[in-house]
């Protein structure tokens, strides 16, 4: 019998969680069990998780669970080295040169686990079936905006916490921007999903929006349109290919720019298009001031997600779910694809 056994997160300000309690009930009918960890803080209560039929484990027991189980988790694990033995499904972060993603790999060889990394379950087409995209744009759009509003006013972005609704985070914006004029933001990557949500967003808000997708960064750049906007949020995930938007020269060079909100936030990698900082900020201190005169700040938050927490476990899960019912062939389809490359990267 497949066993999935969904651990609770363990990074801080971390409450999503990749399956719904409707999910487990179609998981469980179909024969699949399921066991979910404890957690102090995700967004969705346990209670409802167990009468859908899931079994209850202590808070971060994952390492002692059977050795068939397959693990299911979405953020990082703890940087402990131990070797990892089982089966894991996560985002691993662990396949474009960063460094933590190498450490990753080794606990991986040396235990003899594996990693079904989720930004990598893809369709024969080649495209994701699941990602948090949507709501990493949206709610990164919302801190780079408030961003540009408190230093307007002379200040930089305070700390952000986890909102209600996308509805109350749009409404938080549009007062910071009240009394200033519309923020002038090009979205590149407009086009996909984080592009996507992050133009919802800026709309909600009242932003002046260029988008940019594809046909507009074919040549390769330079791209100095970019430095002539208030605000750009790059929306393009770092891969070999990815032409620099904004290269390291652009702190000290003649511009309008002021933030740049890396949604797709990659900075340790090599493919990064972002060239003017070098580490993601956080919840407390939302971004980086990587020039003071002219100002530039830089939003880079790896977790975007969370501040809408049940809104983007709802939508990732229903994403998710349809691969999850598959997961008793797990050698085939998205997941024999994660394999591969997972295998690949480890060669």
């Amino acid at each position: 019998m497949t066993h999935l056994w969904v651990r609770a997160e363990q990074r801080p300000q971390e409450e999503r969680v990749g399956i719904t309690p409707e999910g487990v009930t179609a998981l469980v009918a179909q024969g699949i069990r399921v066991t979910v960890e404890d957690s102090p803080c995700r967004a969705l209560p346990l209670a409802p998780f167990l009468a859908a039929g899931a079994q209850a484990a202590p808070y971060g027991s994952w390492p002692d669970a059977p050795q068939d189980a397959i693990i299911f988790g979405l953020k990082e694990l703890p940087e402990e080295g131990s070797p990892l033995r089982h089966r894991h499904i996560m985002f691993g972060h662990a396949f474009k040169g960063q460094p933590a993603g190498q450490r990753l790999l080794a606990r991986f060889k040396a235990g003899g686990g594996v990693l079904y990394d989720l930004e990598y379950l893809t369709s024969d087409q080649g495209r994701r079936v699941a990602a948090f995209g949507y709501w990493a744009g949206y709610a990164g759009a919302a801190v780079s905006l408030l961003a540009f509003a408190a230093q307007a006013r002379g200040g930089i972005c305070p700390a952000v916490a986890r909102f209600s609704d996308r509805h109350a985070m749009a409404h938080a914006v549009a007062d910071a921007l009240a009394g200033l004029n519309a923020p002038r933001v090009l979205i590149i990557g407009a086009l996909g999903r984080v592009g996507t949500g992050a133009a919802d967003l800026c709309a909600a808000a009242g932003a002046t929006l260029t988008r940019w997708d594809m046909a507009e960064t074919a040549h390769g750049g330079p791209f100095p349109e970019v430095l002539e906007q208030d605000v750009f949020l790059n929306c393009i995930l770092a891969s070999p290919g990815t032409p620099v938007f904004v290269s390291e020269n652009a702190r000290t060079a003649p511009r309008a720019l002021r933030v740049i909100g890396d949604i797709a936030c990659d900075p340790t990698s090599e493919f990064s298009p972002v060239k003017v900082y070098d580490r993601a900020t956080d919840w407390e201190s939302p971004v980086l001031r990587v020039s003071p005169d002219p100002v530039l700040d830089v939003m880079a938050i790896d977790n975007l997600p969370s501040l809408l927490p049940v809104e983007s476990s709802q939508d990732f899960a229903g994403q998710l779910l349809p691969h999850l019912l598959a997961l008793d062939d797990i050698s085939a389809g998205v997941w024999g694809r994660a394999r591969a490359v997972f295998e690949q990267h480890c060669a």
